[in-house]
């Protein structure tokens, strides 16, 4: 549920930012060059989630997506892939028991200073996120040792099998910074850290571009990095990334040739962008679901698991999906389709077995309370349609369900502490692994918001327990696939859509790829040929 509080961020953001809204601030695409010949400047438009240029502060999207251009990582993903992490500072291999990972910087890797990349860079960065205790990537780092080998290697130690980790290092906030230079400004590797200030205005990385200027509410201007030695060159002399919190607004501007890129647009926008343009639209790694609340003191009439089954199977996925535009697709599961595990299909609506199970639930009639943050829009999917759409399918099957929409800040609480009966959610991965989505089960972050302790399901509380303690991909990846399943045929959780993605460019624009931890890869952006 961490993406729920970027996305409140976000908005906040935006809120300070709606005068730029429109506004090219000197940076307009016209006057830039991006044709095959030079590299010019790139304009990208996206609505902020934006807080620091400090890596071991920052877990929102729009940071994720300007430090991955600024900060390389041990490991990284290419392009659009989410699921094979590829060496970046570093190459790495892992003992039998996946408790033990051991990366070996690559030669030749220097910071934008010209200074090398050494073990002491990478123990001090990761080290720094785990002493940071109110950074919110702090917990990237739970249960993970970092120890230098020599001057170019160090390894990563956990006590039980940790196959996730090569993912997690990939999170751009785990970046490597160049040590002697943070602490020289301030860092440190406790609470004490006094860093952020200086990050927020120059960069410490070795990454393809660094930081000219930041500023949270308008712009972040990157520039190239003339010393970067990796395989992502630089193709641009600038990039402007600016802060546009309407989506009409980033259209006018992309279509006007104020902008080159825009990140918010809705499948609707994108449809009728026409010749000229090139789109990247497809399912982003967020769902919405229903939670049903299994707890008889908080839920009632719906904690008995065969009401859980009724709402499964009354609903028409398919007529909730034409709510969500472009890129969405039907959520097949807890775990996204872009993920090693995920079901093939989804639910089929069935009303006859739906009346069934609401038969054998005892439930009588009375009124349901369906609640939802009404203000906090998921990849341009607007929570509102949908709660309509699901009371009145739910209506068809003998469901009466109110509904009780309120503010994000309003409602986030109560579904954190477990006190809501019936509500519409959505969940995003902390990192591009499917162990992210293991919360949903029995005993687990999530399923206990759904009062469902690890007791209520042992058969699928001992299948999270097999997935988090594989030792091998191959048992990993079938356990995801046996708790999937599980998941879809029982449970308080009903997965509903996983809401599109719309990236959109001028044709001058080449390498538009989305990518599930920092939404737009700016590295493989660069002219057309």
């Amino acid at each position: 549920m961490a993406r729920s509080y970027r996305h409140v961020a976000a908005a906040l953001v935006a809120v300070a930012a709606i005068a730029l809204a429109g506004c090219s601030g000197g940076n307009s695409a016209n006057n830039s060059s991006t044709n095959s010949s030079s590299g010019g400047t790139l304009v990208v438009d996206t609505a902020f989630s934006l807080e620091t240029g400090d890596p071991g502060r920052n877990y929102v999207p729009t940071g994720n997506m300007v430090l991955h251009a600024v900060y390389d990582t041990l490991l990284t993903f290419e392009g659009a892939d989410s699921k094979t992490p590829k060496p970046d500072l570093a190459t790495m291999k892992q003992n039998a028991d996946a408790t033990e990972f051991t990366f070996t910087i690559q030669d030749g890797r220097k910071f934008s200073d010209g200074t090398p990349v050494t073990a002491d860079d990478v123990v001090f960065s990761l080290d720094r996120v785990a002493g940071i205790t109110d950074s919110k990537a702090n917990f990237l780092m739970t249960g993970i040792t970092v120890a230098k080998v020599d001057d170019k290697t160090v390894t990563l130690s956990t006590k039980s099998p940790s196959l996730q980790l090569p993912a997690i290092v990939t999170n751009p906030s785990l970046a490597i910074l160049n040590s002697k230079l943070v602490q020289k400004n301030g860092g440190t590797t406790d609470d004490k850290d006094a860093a952020k200030t200086w990050l927020d205005a120059n960069s410490a990385g070795s990454g393809p571009y660094t930081l000219q200027s930041l500023d949270l509410t308008s712009q972040v201007v990157l520039v190239k990095n003339a010393k970067y030695d990796g395989d992502d060159k630089a193709a641009y002399d600038k990039i402007v990334v600016r802060n546009i919190s309407q989506s009409a607004t980033q259209l006018t501007n992309l279509k006007g040739g104020d902008s080159n890129v825009a990140v918010d647009l809705s499948g609707d926008q994108v449809k009728n962008l026409g010749d000229g343009f090139t789109v990247n639209s497809a399912p982003s790694a967020q769902t919405l679901f229903l939670l049903i609340n299994q707890d008889k003191n908080v839920g009632g009439a719906t904690a008995n698991p065969k009401f859980a089954e009724a709402v499964r199977y009354a609903l028409d996925y398919d007529k909730l999906l034409e709510l969500a535009g472009s890129g969405s697709v039907q959520a097949t599961g807890v775990i996204p389709p872009m993920f090693p595990g995920a079901n093939k299909s989804g639910v089929k609506q069935d009303l006859e077995k739906a009346k069934a199970a609401l038969a054998a639930s005892g439930y009588t009639g009375q009124e349901i309370k369906l609640q939802f943050p009404n203000d906090n829009p998921v990849g341009g999917v607007e929570f509102t349609p949908v709660a309509e759409r699901v009371q009145e399918q739910l209506k068809a099957a003998g469901i009466n369900v109110t509904l009780a929409p309120a503010p994000f800040a309003t409602e986030v609480q109560p579904y954190v502490k477990a006190q809501e009966a019936f509500s519409l959610w959505y969940w995003g991965p902390d990192y591009a692994d499917t162990s992210s989505f293991l919360p949903f089960g029995p005993g687990q972050k999530v399923g206990l918001r759904a009062g469902w302790p690890a007791e209520a399901d042992t058969s699928i509380a001992d299948l999270v327990t097999k997935a988090q303690n594989a030792t091998s991909v191959d048992t990993r990846n079938t356990a995801f696939g046996d708790y999937a399943k599980a998941m879809q045929e029982s449970g308080p959780f009903v997965p509903l859509i996983v809401p599109g993605i719309n990236l959109a460019s001028s044709t001058k624009v080449a390498g538009l790829e989305y990518n599930v931890t920092w939404t737009l890869d700016l590295r493989t952006l660069h002219p057309a040929k």
